[in-house]
């Protein structure tokens, strides 16, 4: 592999890491804080990549798609939590699981009732269309906007996480929520806030994801093992492990695709499974 092939790897699998991140650090912060592994994330995706389509569609404004799309996606969302999840806290882990999964395969046929099972594309700005000279190479300047955009919003989550109030509050939650509960922290209220948020962030990434690659009907399954892997051998609930699992999935990704073509997705999960076998618990257990 040549130095141009390496570079371009790199660069795309930083990008695919990117948009990972804002997947996987949502699932994760709600998997810490609400205790829930939720099937229907990817799905939280996918409705916003289908609303940004729809919104750039009808007022020619990306920037108002990827504003709009995922606004609507947290306000969904915070319905789900308060009428669909919550009454559920407590109970058996299972029932929690069965509801995000049936809203999955509800969201799912939805897209298809409303959009068909053709393959979609989101416009994107013309002055982000193109390449731009990298080190020499030609790179397109749309995923370099994607992996600057994620990164500023993984450096504003990290901000809020490890320097306000909000985020201590949080990061205690992590560990003990009824501690949290018995100073007098309305923890229903961060539950929504933190659900919201983790859906906001997927849409996002969905919105994202439909100008660089496509929208269709079955994106929603590949992002949710995606994310889960990430999850998983970055450790549960941790933000820091969501990142890191993310760049090194996302690396393995674009480099498996050059070197076995075919098998980018092969290539993730021998690297997962050679992570796991070497710390089971994830790479990092703290938020």
């Amino acid at each position: 592999m040549g130095l141009e092939a390496l570079v371009t790897n790199l660069l795309y699998g930083l990008t695919i890491s990117s948009a990972l991140i804002l997947i996987a650090s949502g699932l994760s912060l709600i998997f810490g804080v609400v205790g829930v592994v939720n099937f229907a994330h990817g799905s939280f995706c996918m409705l916003g990549a289908y609303l940004g389509y729809a919104l750039a569609a009808a007022t020619g404004s990306f920037w108002g798609a990827l504003v709009l799309a995922p606004a609507a996606v947290m306000a969904g969302a915070v319905v789900i939590e308060r009428f669909g999840l919550r009454p559920l806290y407590g109970r058996n882990p299972l029932y929690q699981l069965l509801l995000t999964f049936a809203l999955s395969l509800v969201f799912s046929n939805l897209v298809l009732w409303i959009w068909g099972g053709d393959t979609l594309s989101i416009a994107k700005p013309a002055y982000l269309g193109g390449f731009v000279s990298v080190a020499g190479i030609a790179y397109p300047k749309f995923r370099l906007f994607v992996l600057a955009l994620a990164a500023l919003l993984a450096l504003a989550l990290w901000l809020v996480l490890a320097r306000t109030t909000w985020g201590a509050v949080l990061r205690a939650g992590l560990h003990n929520m009824e501690l949290v509960e018995a100073f007098g922290v309305d923890t229903r209220r961060l539950v929504t806030a933190v659900f919201a948020l983790g859906a906001g962030l997927a849409a996002v990434a969905g919105v994202i994801m439909g100008a660089m690659r496509n929208v269709n009907p079955e994106m929603d399954l590949d992002l949710i093992t995606s994310a889960l892997i990430v999850v998983v051998i970055g450790g549960l609930g941790s933000f820091r492990g969501a990142v890191a699992g993310s760049l090194i999935l996302g690396v393995a990704e674009s480099f498996g695709a050059q070197l076995v073509p075919g098998l980018a997705k092969f290539t993730m999960w021998i690297v997962a499974a050679a992570i796991l076998l070497w710390r089971p618990e994830g790479l990092m257990k703290d938020a």
